[in-house]
């Protein structure tokens, strides 16, 4: 039975002028953006993430701090009913609770390392599936949301998006912070979690020159 060969998969994706209008197709580096990546080591980053997140502050009493139960309820023997020393055993309602949860931190880091590797993971998942984008730049000359809604909607992208740029741009900050469906983060602060958790990937193409860089060192 002859093997099949593996579909080669396109580093070609779409590319947006200033104003959001289609131009094309902006060639990836191809040692980078291969399209393959590892679901296991995604998986793995993703549980550090939701961690990470979690507050730990469910709590429960013992019996030694739950209030009252420093008399014996009543005499040991001739009362007909079973031995009890205090009303704060676990047996009583009101009393402590056995084994119940207490104040913990859930935080730990995958190295460094492993980090890029996952985020690069994600990257060319979305590259395999056609949601990674590309924009010449993004900028707005005022901090009003219509104008940066104005922008994505020339994209013609749906879903919600993460949009990564070069450098910290108030004017984009103010203009895109009120849709529930963008978020806007600088380069050097993208993560896989991000990534995975919005459908589409918007990025500048100085942002993803200098994103190279790093992914590079790994």
């Amino acid at each position: 039975m002859e093997k099949k060969e593996a579909k080669e998969i396109s580093n070609k994706v779409p590319y947006f002028d200033e104003k959001g209008k289609k131009e094309g197709t902006f060639e990836l580096d191809k040692s980078i953006f291969t399209g393959n990546f590892n679901s296991k080591l995604i998986y793995q980053a993703m549980l550090m993430y939701q961690a990470n997140k979690r507050v730990g502050l469910a709590s429960t009493k013992v019996r030694n701090v739950v209030s009252g139960g420093g008399k014996k309820p009543w005499r040991q023997k001739g009362t007909g009913r079973a031995r009890a020393g205090s009303i704060r055993s676990p047996l009583w309602r009101g009393g402590g609770v056995v084994f119940g949860p207490h104040p913990r931190n859930f935080k730990y880091n995958l190295p460094k390392t492993i980090r890029r590797r996952a985020l690069l993971d994600c990257l060319n998942s979305k590259v395999k599936d056609g949601l990674f984008n590309v924009i010449k730049d993004l900028a707005v000359d005022e901090p009003k949301t219509k104008k940066f809604l104005k922008l994505l909607d020339n994209t013609k992208i749906s879903g919600a998006v993460l949009v990564a740029i070069d450098k910290a741009d108030k004017n984009l900050y103010l203009a895109s912070r009120n849709i529930y469906y963008v978020t806007l983060v600088k380069y050097s602060n993208l993560n896989a979690y991000d990534v995975l958790k919005h459908n589409n990937f918007l990025i500048t193409v100085q942002a993803l020159n200098n994103l190279c860089k790093n992914l590079k060192e790994i």
